[in-house]
């Protein structure tokens, strides 16, 4: 809760458009944070939610360039004219992709980083670095190397390097994307006990709203609430009730189930000469459903999801399928390679613009077909990998966690698309920690060396 002060940060008729683009990102914002409060940021992708992280760490214009109008200033300091590295004491940032904030290998030398940067003193560092992976439940990584580590271990390290350098503002975007139900919430309740205001961007709302003070709702670039937690809620419900908290997916009706489309058979998978990461694993996936595969961060589900496409082979048992595979990585964003997002789409069929044009229409990305795929928000970029999987037709498509950034309404339109989907008689095999997410089936798997389905 926020205490009695001066203002930790204060924006004022904030107005930012990135370079190369043709609309503001953020239009007329204005908004003040107090010490110790916790706010949660909601709004449907490409709003502006990551924008306004962005500006209140100075990353905007400083790193991101672009035309900015208005003020932000941060513990005292005008972004203007403070670059984010004179921001580090006071503003800790965890972005949307831990995969492109991890800059070590090791987990330890990761989360020291920053501490080493401010120059803290060496025994210190160790202490800090111990407390900080401890508080986001991180500790059994300590030994760890980051390249080994699922994208949810990954997001609890980029945290713990965060709160190792005990910011009085930490930003937070989309901090449970890749977590599992039960860390998600493990970590959200460790944010009142570090001791500093918290600004969340998420889209699994309900997580958002249960642990706010206050919430801010951003739509087209512009705030249209700011309001007290109850306030908020009652707003949210009148007027934008997918974003209220409570789940709002239909399920599905049973499967008309065809033949096998993926049979796996007692398959034993370790990378080089690590531990197994899934041993004995044996798995059916039929034409006309929808498997989710579920379990805790580094139980195996994306190597399951790899080894099920094709990219990965069994070292011993079998995976076999009847027809096409296509498979979405858990970060497609590392993957587009077109300059344009219809390009992108039309890749996987020959260029065929057309059939590019009704996989955009299914996934509501009709109107970014002209831009480039990296100027869109992580949500957008989620939708268009989808989009570019889609478009082939695979007989087997595979997810890996497909709702990672993607808003309440968007969810609800890929859960429509993906029932039709299966519905026409192809298989469909979804890795996620979204229990919200519709499926026929739930598939869980274990910690990985008792890894069995």
């Amino acid at each position: 809760m926020a205490v009695a002060g001066p203002p930790l940060a204060q924006v004022e008729g904030l107005t930012y458009r990135y370079g190369g683009t043709e609309r503001d990102a953020l239009t007329d914002v204005s908004l003040t944070l107090e010490p110790g409060e916790l706010v949660a940021v909601l709004g449907p992708s490409g709003s502006g939610k990551s924008t306004l992280l962005r500006a209140l760490a100075g990353l905007v214009p400083h790193f991101h360039g672009g035309r900015f109008r208005g003020s932000v200033t941060v513990g005292g300091c005008d972004t203007r004219w403070t670059r984010p590295a004179q921001l580090a004491g006071t503003v800790a940032s965890v972005f949307q992709d831990p995969e492109q904030q991890i800059v070590m290998t090791a987990v330890t030398n990761e989360v020291a980083f920053g501490l080493e940067n401010l120059g803290t003193p060496p025994a210190e560092i160790r202490r800090r670095v111990e407390e900080a992976l401890e508080l986001v439940g991180a500790l059994h990584l300590a030994g760890r190397r980051a390249a080994e580590l699922s994208g949810g271990e990954l997001q609890r390290v980029c945290l713990a390097s965060a709160v190792a350098l005990r910011p009085h503002l930490i930003l937070l975007d989309e901090p449970t994307s890749q977590l599992d139900p039960a860390g998600a919430e493990d970590l959200l309740a460790t944010l009142p006990d570090l001791g500093s205001a918290a600004v969340i961007s998420e889209q699994r709302v309900g997580r958002a709203l249960a642990c706010a003070d206050r919430v801010l709702y951003m739509e087209n670039g512009r705030l249209l609430l700011d309001a007290p937690h109850a306030q908020a809620l009652t707003w949210l419900a009148s007027e934008r009730p997918p974003f209220a908290g409570a789940p709002a997916i239909p399920g599905l009706d049973a499967p008309s189930a065809g033949p096998p489309v993926l049979t796996m058979l007692d398959v034993d998978f370790a990378y080089h000469d690590g531990p197994p990461v899934l041993s004995g694993v044996s798995l059916q996936v039929r034409a006309g459903e929808i498997v989710a595969l579920e379990g805790p961060n580094g139980c195996g589900k994306t190597t399951l999801a790899k080894l099920a496409a094709g990219l990965l082979t069994a070292q011993s048992g079998s995976a076999t399928r009847a027809g096409r595979a296509g498979y979405l990585s858990q970060d497609p964003g590392r993957y587009l390679v077109r300059d344009r997002v219809d390009d992108e789409v039309a890749l996987a069929v020959g260029g065929d613009r057309a059939r590019a044009a009704g996989s955009l229409a299914a996934f509501g990305l009709v109107d970014l077909a002209r831009r480039h795929p990296r100027d869109l928000s992580s949500g957008e970029r989620e939708r268009l990998g989808i989009a570019a999987v889609a478009v082939a037709e695979p007989d087997l498509l595979v997810l890996d966690e497909p709702t990672r950034g993607v808003d309440p309404v968007r969810k609800q339109e890929l859960a429509a698309w993906l029932a039709e989907y299966a519905a026409a008689g192809n298989a469909v095999l979804v890795a996620a920690h979204d229990r919200d997410f519709p499926a026929h089936r739930r598939v869980q798997l274990g910690i990985r060396e008792v890894a069995r389905v």
